[in-house]
This record gives C-alpha cells, sequence and structure tokens, in this order.
C-alpha cells in the first residue's frame, strides 16, 4: 500500500515539474513579447532620443523584467531596422535621415498599390461593402479633428484595404512600414493642412474599389501618400523639435 502511495506521490512530482517546465518556456515568451512591445512602442513614438545609447539596466527594470527578455527584444527590434547594435557602445535609435524617410515612404507606395489593384480583383463584394461601412463611420468621427484618433483610423483604413488582397504578408509588410512612420505621421496629422484631401481621397479610393477600377485606384493611392523631400525635412525638422522641447520641458519641471 505504502509502496503504491509513494509510487502515486512520485508520479505527482513528475507531473508537477513537467508543467512547470512547460510553463517556464511560455513565461520566457511572453516576458520577450511584452519587452518587445513596449520597446517598440517607445522607438515609434520617439521617446527615445536619436543616437543615444540604451541602457539596458535601466530599461529592464522600468519594465519590470529581467535583462534577458529585454536583450531578446532588443536583438529584434534592431533586426528590423529599429535599432542599431555597436560593439562596445551597445544599441542605439537610429532615427530616420530625410532620405530614409522618402524610402520608407517609396516602399509604403509599392505595398499598398500593389495591394489596392489586389484588392480589385480578389476582394468580394461584401467585403469592399465592409470597407465602405467602416469608412462611412470614420468619417464622423475624422470631423472631431482628434490627431491621435485620425492617426488610428487612417491606418485601419489602409490595413483594411491590405488585407483585401487576401495576401497576410502585404497586411505584415504595411503594419510594420506603418509602426516606422507613426510619429511622423502622426505630425503630418497635427499640420492639418491635408485633412480634406484625405477625406476626398479616401472616399475616391472606396468608389474605385466599388468599381474595381484597379487603374484608377493605384494612382489615388500613389498620390495620397507621396512624400518629397521637401516634405521629409519638414517633418522630421518638426519631430526633432518636439522631441527636444519635451525633454528639456520635463527636465526644468524635475
Amino acid at each position: 500500500m505504502r509502496g503504491r502511495e509513494e509510487a502515486g506521490r512520485d508520479d505527482a512530482e513528475i507531473r508537477g515539474c513537467r508543467g512547470e517546465a512547460a510553463r517556464g518556456p511560455r513565461r520566457s515568451a511572453d516576458s520577450a513579447s511584452r519587452a518587445y512591445q513596449a520597446i517598440r512602442r517607445l522607438v515609434v513614438e520617439f521617446r527615445l532620443k536619436p543616437e543615444e545609447r540604451i541602457n539596458e539596466v535601466q530599461l529592464a527594470q522600468s519594465l519590470g523584467l529581467s535583462r534577458t527578455p529585454v536583450r531578446e527584444a532588443l536583438n529584434r527590434l534592431a533586426s528590423e531596422g529599429f535599432l542599431v547594435f555597436t560593439p562596445n557602445r551597445g544599441f542605439v535609435f537610429k532615427a530616420l535621415e530625410i532620405e530614409d524617410l522618402v524610402r520608407v515612404f517609396e516602399l509604403r507606395s509599392i505595398v499598398e498599390t500593389g495591394s489596392i489593384a489586389l484588392a480589385c480583383k480578389r476582394a468580394s463584394d461584401a467585403g469592399i461593402a465592409e470597407l465602405a461601412a467602416f469608412w462611412d463611420e470614420a468619417l464622423e468621427r475624422y470631423r472631431r479633428e482628434d490627431p491621435d484618433e485620425i492617426l488610428e483610423l487612417d491606418e485601419a483604413f489602409h490595413v483594411r484595404i491590405a488585407a483585401l488582397s487576401g495576401n497576410a504578408e502585404v497586411v505584415k509588410a504595411l503594419q510594420s512600414i506603418n509602426a516606422r512612420i507613426r510619429f511622423v505621421r502622426r505630425i503630418q496629422i497635427e499640420r492639418g493642412a491635408w485633412h480634406p484631401r484625405l477625406v476626398t481621397e479616401h472616399t475616391e479610393l472606396v468608389e474605385s474599389l466599388i468599381a474595381r477600377d484597379a487603374v484608377r485606384a493605384t494612382e489615388i493611392l500613389r498620390r495620397h501618400i507621396s512624400m518629397t523631400i521637401e516634405d521629409a525635412a519638414l517633418v522630421l525638422k518638426e519631430a526633432l523639435f518636439k522631441l527636444y522641447v519635451a525633454d528639456s520641458a520635463s527636465v526644468s519641471q524635475s
């Protein structure tokens, strides 16, 4: 009897150890994902200074995580082009230069015009109707002129078009591009002069999809998201101004 009881306890202990072992990797993956999302948000919102070395110890402490998931997240962000790793210096936030920003917008144009051309061919009538309904609802919220809300709606609108292409890789590519230019796009929206044009062109994009007119849709979209070198210079200048003014204000208040 005692032998069976001991064997039962042994089996329970083994199952418990297996459960802990299984939970260990899950916790590690969750921590790495949390670190990645948190640090990525700091980067895309320009809350890290360009070219300033990232202090891994302080970053881990501020996130309430160990250094291992933080290092994994930093390596992942470096592989995605958000950060740069230099031996003997560590990770730094690489701010977009004018030429870089123009290239990213060119990439965005290629991805989005390609996706809307595919959407004109592949999207179901129901899918296009859902996009039209989304835009009708979003239009009312645009009129509130809240930059954060407009940016969220604008990204969602374009991602929905990409999803109508039926290609999940296109959607992921666009979401990655959006993350890299989010702070810059918010400044564009804050400047506000192009709101009427943005609204008109979104409406025209929906109409082109309904008509399945790929030529018209791609032309509207190409014009809609183009960025000249002059535009990039102005936006980046304003982005850096906001970054350093906000930093100096926080120092003076402390």
